[in-house]
């Protein structure tokens, strides 16, 4: 299990848009990929789930993967956040 933490950058936080790039990221991976904020602990392979944790612009997360390919995982997700999950 790796974890790391990041803060979200996006203006609007975790929308929709966003939050439907950041699943679509986490899906190419076989790991399990979560990451909390907060006191949410959220799924990101689930746009229902990362939407439920209510992320706001300036919002510290911690991702959280587990499995085979968990590094590349981490690595996928923090690049993801650091580039604005397309916005």
């Amino acid at each position: 299990m790796v974890r790391a933490k990041t803060v979200i950058r996006n203006l609007t936080g975790l929308h929709l848009r966003p939050a439907g790039a950041l699943c679509n990221k986490a899906l190419l991976y076989k790991s399990r990929i979560q990451f909390v904020a907060g006191s949410a602990t959220a799924n990101a392979k689930s746009v229902l789930s990362v939407l439920g944790a209510c992320v706001k612009c300036g919002d510290e997360i911690e991702f959280i993967c587990d499995g085979e390919d968990e590094e590349e995982a981490l690595k996928a997700m923090l690049d993801a956040v650091s580039g604005g999950l397309g916005e």
